[in-house]
């Protein structure tokens, strides 16, 4: 199974008895699956399939579905209001007694409000059922083609997750391979600062002085984030090449990446391994940016 991105895009349409339809859904980052209908009045009936269909699909994401459904080639029915037509009549003559005035005329009556009724054609219930079979199949085509789509933009950030993971290994192994932290290196270092002390003239002891020396190298070694961090790539690799839905645990990782990298540069004793950590930083940022867009 292949990893999949958040965002993505996908449209159906058609016709189906007397009805034309469209569904436009698109997909989004989000913290969980955030599914937002939003249907024609009437048209409820779909809701339920849908978010089902949309849970199975989809693991993560905020989706958006638009459905445009309209009626074609139904032509409306005008009637004319029998009550309020003889009660307007009426109203006429009775004025008519009173005011000389010339005759109303037949266009002036029609445009009086409710005197005329335009309503929609009646439904056919054979042909609404015929319609909602074919939209809830179209959203489930439209979802197949957003699920298409997301998966596809997950093929491109497989590729640019991969070579980031590549930059990580490579840092790390330039921290592993690097002189400041041998341990020839580290008494060497240890060895400047201690003559530094001691010709302050500042009176030590020397058990003590040799025990904070060894506190001192113990804690500016980097072994143990050095391993951790390559234990991190070989998870991250592995959640890759799964597939399947891995954002969350990868963030996770990304997390970890940064935690490891910042306690490298904080142990650091030299310039080069200071430099190291830094770009390594840079990279797990770029990395967990891109992490951010997984399913």
């Amino acid at each position: 199974m292949s990893i999949a991105s958040m965002t993505g895009f996908a449209r159906a349409q058609g016709t189906a008895g007397g009805y034309g339809w469209a569904w436009e859904l698109k997909s989004v980052n989000s913290k969980g699956l955030d599914l937002r209908l939003r249907l024609p009045p009437g048209w409820d009936v779909v809701e339920t399939a849908a978010r089902a269909s949309a849970a199975k699909a989809l693991a993560r994401g905020a989706v958006t579905a638009n459905l445009d459904a309209k009626r074609e080639g139904a032509a409306p029915t005008v009637r004319v209001n029998e009550d309020v037509l003889t009660a307007v009549l009426g109203a006429i003559h009775s004025v008519g007694k009173r005011i000389d005035s010339d005759r109303p005329t037949l266009d002036g009556i029609l445009s009086l409000k409710g005197v005329i009724d335009v309503v929609d054609a009646e439904e056919n219930p054979d042909e609404r059922k015929k319609a909602e079979v074919a939209i809830a199949a179209g959203f489930e085509a439209a979802l197949a083609d957003l699920v298409t789509a997301r998966r596809r933009e997950g093929d491109a950030l497989l590729q640019i997750l991969s070579g980031r993971l590549d930059e990580i290994a490579r840092l790390v192994a330039a921290a592993e391979a690097s002189p400041a932290r041998k341990p020839e290196a580290i008494r060497a270092k240890l060895a400047e600062q201690v003559a530094q002390l001691l010709d302050t003239g500042a009176k030590f002891d020397a058990d003590r002085l040799h025990q904070e020396a060894l506190l001192l190298a113990a804690k500016v070694d980097v072994r143990e984030e050095i391993d951790r961090l390559t234990a991190h790539i070989a998870a991250a690799r592995e959640l890759l090449q799964k597939g399947g839905p891995a954002g969350r645990r990868l963030d996770f990782l990304a997390q970890e990446f940064n935690r490891e990298s910042n306690t490298l540069c904080a142990k650091s004793n030299d310039a080069s391994l200071t430099a190291i950590g830094l770009e390594l930083k840079v990279t797990v940022d770029q990395f967990r940016e891109q992490v951010q867009n997984l399913e």
